[in-house]
């Protein structure tokens, strides 16, 4: 997991909830935080690919997902972002908001994506 931009936790579990801060499509594991080449669709694919790290760390899975929020820079980039989103989830898929934003606070973003996942302790 990469250190977070702001004073904010990553991820919290609140009873039978696992709720995942903003994730951008940072590479795994830089010593500083990189996006991956390519545009929003392919930040998009890493963001989900660190998401889901970060959910099992807190002991969910993607399949657990029931609420995403997906924040753009450009809403030219929605349909693109929806193949990503098809290729993550299988139905019945999260519910999802997507924002086009003025920004992120990353330079190089075109796209951030938050998660609640229902991960119910036993």
């Amino acid at each position: 997991m990469s250190t977070p931009l702001g004073p904010y936790s990553p991820a919290r579990r609140a009873g039978d909830f696992v709720i995942l801060s903003g994730q951008l499509g940072t590479v795994p594991g830089a010593p500083t935080p990189t996006l991956v080449d390519g545009g929003a669709a392919d930040q998009l694919r890493q963001a989900l690919i660190n998401a889901a790290s970060l959910l099992a760390e807190h002991g969910a899975r993607m399949d657990q997902v029931v609420k995403g929020t997906l924040f753009l820079m450009d809403v030219a980039d929605f349909a693109a972002c929806n193949d990503v989103w098809t290729s993550a989830f299988d139905a019945p898929r999260p519910t999802r908001s997507t924002i086009q934003i003025a920004g992120i606070p990353m330079a190089g973003a075109r796209a951030e994506v938050e998660l609640w996942a229902y991960a119910p302790l036993s």
